[in-house]
């Protein structure tokens, strides 16, 4: 398919943020979007960049009524060297399209929206903030568009590209966070969607989200559905505990979703040679380990955040700190070392960081 460009006009474009490293999180979008439509018989067509701008929806339109939308998220680095860098984008796509097929949505042609997003990017370069820290949020989405009322899969969707400045996730950046332990309401269960980036499950998370934020809490830690026993993840965030020097993760059962940053951790960790497992891992167990000292560290790990040192835990009205509420060794170094090969200044034994411009 050929790529259609509509370039914004002068009236069209945008003022750009006079501080790039005072940036919040998703509130600020460039001069551009991608926008590419289906239909069931006819396929993928019209692939089009053009001004960013309100998309238009039926009020019908059965992604609005039966929740049949997926995401992704991923950035792109401006490097010291004036390289523009991509963070494993093909694996960004792989999961949209396993995404597509838990939701019954057609998957894309992922060389191609590739392709498509690269000139995106590329078109709105000036948009990608210079200093580390900041970089370009990339916001794949795709949403069924078919006008009809009745439980089915649609035959018509919408997939579209918007991007913009971002700075840090959470407002305390490297410093630790504090999460609360939901033990009544749950995000997902096994044979559920939780493995899918789909809209349903954050929208599931946002009342138990809200009431840990009232109670002075960054974030919720998720328990699995059938016990309320065993960890699963952060709203936002794959979690990472270090127990007795092993560095411990919950592993991918239908309820969790496979991160990105969660693999390059686990992949990491095993390069530097540290032990590493995926396994069940029981809150009762975390909190006792944290109790006696073996829980040494906590972090969460995410397209968004990268790696998000953990401070305080909340369990059942009791408050655990961790690591002495600062950044542990491990976490930090991972920090560092995932930043560097995201803005090109590391070199990049797994072939993870493509370089665009």
């Amino acid at each position: 398919m050929e790529i259609k460009i509509i370039k914004a006009g002068p009236d069209q474009l945008k003022a750009k943020p006079r501080d790039m490293s005072q940036l919040g999180f998703g509130d600020i979008f460039a001069d551009h979007m991608f926008t590419l439509n289906y239909e069931a018989g006819k396929g993928w067509f019209n692939p089009t960049i053009k001004p960013y701008g309100d998309i238009c929806l039926n009020p019908a339109a059965m992604g609005i009524h039966y929740g049949q939308e997926i995401f992704e998220g991923l950035k792109a680095h401006q490097g010291k060297d004036g390289g523009i860098y991509l963070f494993r984008p093909k694996d960004n796509f792989k999961r949209f399209n396993r995404s597509a097929g838990r939701m019954c949505m057609p998957e894309v042609d992922a060389d191609f929206v590739l392709k498509c997003m690269k000139q995106l990017i590329l078109l709105d370069r000036e948009w990608i903030p210079k200093n580390q820290g900041a970089s370009l949020y990339i916001r794949p989405t795709m949403i069924a568009t078919e006008p009809h009322l009745g439980v089915r899969p649609s035959n018509a969707y919408l997939f579209f590209i918007i991007i913009g400045p971002v700075g840090a996730y959470y407002k305390e950046g490297l410093n630790p966070v504090k999460i609360y332990v939901e033990d009544f309401f749950v995000r997902t269960s096994k044979g559920g969607t939780g493995e899918a980036k789909t809209a349903g499950n954050y929208g599931a998370s946002l009342l138990a989200a809200e009431k840990a934020k009232e109670k002075g809490f960054t974030q919720v830690l998720w328990l699995d559905a059938e016990e309320k026993k065993y960890i699963e993840e952060v709203g936002t965030m794959n979690m990472f505990f270090v127990i007795d020097n092993e560095v411990v993760t919950p592993p991918l059962k239908g309820s969790v979703l496979s991160g990105i940053t969660r693999d390059s951790v686990i992949q990491t960790v095993k390069d530097w040679g540290i032990k590493v497992s995926e396994r069940s891992l029981a809150i009762n167990d975390i909190i006792e380990a944290a109790k006696n000292g073996r829980l040494t560290e906590a972090f969460g790990t995410g397209t968004a955040a990268v790696i998000s040192p953990v401070g305080e835990i909340t369990y059942k009205n009791e408050d655990h700190i961790i690591a002495g509420g600062t950044m542990g060794k491990l976490s930090h170094k991972l920090y560092d070392e995932i930043i560097a090969i995201q803005y090109g200044e590391k070199t990049d034994s797994h072939g993870w960081v493509e370089r665009i411009a």
